[in-house]
């Protein structure tokens, strides 16, 4: 894929009716020019897309061998995988991954594309499909590939490679109904996209069934520790409560052994469900109910997509952009 020509500080100083050194001044320290010059630059600057260059320009329309790879988390074990699956691929194709995390904040996102794309990486994997105008103005100016993950419930700026969270909430909802629980409540955390996809599955087949759907969310950051005090709150607010359905498995596990603390038995007293299926939830006793989902398979796709991408071997402009990868529901020992 061929990348678009960059837009240059002369391109801004031309769209404004100023100098070079007048925008080259404002971008080395903004305070050194007026308040209405600040405002006009930075204006062009969003509307040109323009990438403050730290590579050489003797490189620039050269392939780099390096890709962006841009992540919410560290720590998160999904993107562990995800990332194992995508150096899998690109690594052996003499490519290397230059990572960023940016915190579930898409104004970080943006910062951190900007800092990519000024190194000329030849494409981008990104784990949202939700982005501010500035960054998808960015990725279009720059002219390369790509590839969205873990979710295929938006369009894709050009590929998108995951699964439907809100039919993954709906059929993992729906099976624990038919296993006969009638008063599941859905713990949230972060409040970033995918958890309130998942949560908008759940609520509608609660609803379908007739069944009212209660939840409660927070936007701290998920962890065991966090799972046992959504738990005791979850007991408290809804007494009723007869199975939880965790936005991930790290929520559902501490439940779990908050309610071992407490003498609560699982399933016997208390059913809970994660999602994503990790190794540890896997292989506690009781096992963990959870959606599985392949994300070292998305990694592998999502590597060999922009590899295609970037040699030439797709069309970004095919109307067969989304590769769903499907998971698998799982009700385990805890249900």
């Amino acid at each position: 894929m061929k990348k678009n020509k960059r837009s240059s500080l002369q391109d801004i100083a031309d769209a404004v009716g100023m100098t070079k050194m007048t925008v080259s001044r404002y971008l080395k320290s903004p305070t050194k020019v007026s308040e209405d010059t600040r405002s006009k630059i930075s204006a062009a600057i969003d509307l040109l897309g323009y990438i403050p260059n730290k590579a050489p320009d003797l490189l620039s329309n050269a392939k780099s061998f390096s890709i962006g790879v841009l992540v919410p988390s560290l720590t998160n074990q999904v993107f562990a995988q995800v990332i194992r699956g995508i150096e899998e691929i690109t690594e052996p194709a003499g490519y290397q991954t230059m990572l960023a995390h940016y915190g579930y904040s898409p104004e970080i996102e943006e910062k951190r594309v900007e800092y990519l794309l000024s190194y000329h990486v030849d494409g981008l994997i990104l784990s949202e499909t939700i982005h501010t105008e500035r960054t998808r103005q960015m990725i279009k100016m720059a002219g390369i590939p790509v590839v969205e993950i873990m979710d295929i419930n938006h369009p894709p700026i050009q590929y998108s490679i995951g699964f439907d969270n809100i039919k993954a909430s709906f059929d993992m909802t729906s099976a624990l109904i038919d296993k006969g629980y009638k008063h599941i409540v859905y713990l949230g955390a972060r409040l970033d996209m995918r958890t309130k996809l998942k949560l908008q599955g759940y609520t509608a087949a609660m609803t379908k069934r007739g069944l009212t759907p209660q939840s409660i969310m927070t936007d701290k950051p998920s962890s065991y520790s966090l799972g046992a005090k959504l738990i005791v709150k979850t007991l408290k607010d809804y007494p009723d409560t007869d199975c939880v359905f965790c936005t991930n498995d790290d929520l559902a596990i501490g439940a779990i052994f908050e309610c071992q603390k407490s003498n609560i038995a699982v399933p016997e007293q208390m059913a809970i469900v994660g999602f994503h299926g990790h190794d540890v939830g896997q292989s506690m006793v009781p096992q963990l109910a959870s959606v599985i989902t392949p994300r070292q398979r998305i990694g592998n796709l999502a590597g060999e997509t922009l590899l295609s991408a970037i040699d030439n071997k797709l069309d970004i402009i095919a109307k067969d952009r989304v590769f769903d990868v499907g998971y698998k529901i799982n009700l385990g020992e805890s249900t």
